[in-house]
């Protein structure tokens, strides 16, 4: 969330409220909804660390807001972000921790839980496939944000019909032995 909302304040000052709404507007509801309270809690810790800084806006009819922008400091921590590649090797995956370790527990089958994943991963393709008919189609963005979360599922079943094929092999060598 850090980063998002430096990126969000380099095109000016904002407060919470508006940020939140900004994230909303740009990535559709395939986004998960950031509450406002998790906004506000990042908000003060990018202030602590120097990369914004808040001021206090009075309202008449209203109470008081904070306003934020970017420093310099928040301004090349962005830059750096923007340079760097993203590198997020599913290698911790934790569906497949439960497929190595249940034959040594004895608690859970294979192929069951292979199957419970792979309806997990369908039930959320229709879902996403339902909220990209709804979305706004001039918010390529959001459009292009489903459309990517959608070809990660379609690797995802690729991938665990190939570890249900490696498994049946392996199941098949045991037998022979």
């Amino acid at each position: 969330m850090r980063l998002p909302l430096l990126a969000l304040l380099a095109r000016g000052p904002a407060h919470g409220y508006e940020l939140k709404q900004d994230l909303e507007q740009l990535l559709g509801a395939a986004y998960p909804q950031p509450n406002v309270g998790q906004i506000y809690v990042t908000l003060g810790r990018l202030e602590k660390s120097g990369l914004i800084e808040g001021e206090d806006v009075e309202q008449s009819s209203r109470p008081n807001k904070k306003v934020y922008h970017l420093t310099d400091a928040g301004r090349e921590a962005l830059r750096v972000w923007y340079e760097e590649a993203a590198d997020e090797p599913r290698v911790r995956d934790e569906f497949f921790m439960k497929l190595a370790l249940a034959p040594q527990t004895g608690l859970a089958d294979q192929m069951a839980l292979i199957n419970r994943q792979r309806r997990q991963y369908l039930n959320t393709m229709r879902q996403l496939s339902k909220l990209a008919a709804a979305e706004d189609r001039d918010n390529r963005i959001a459009q292009l944000l489903i459309e990517g979360a959608m070809l990660h599922l379609q690797a995802d079943l690729d991938w665990l019909e190939r570890c249900q094929e490696e498994l049946e092999e392996l199941e098949e060598l045991e037998e022979l032995q």
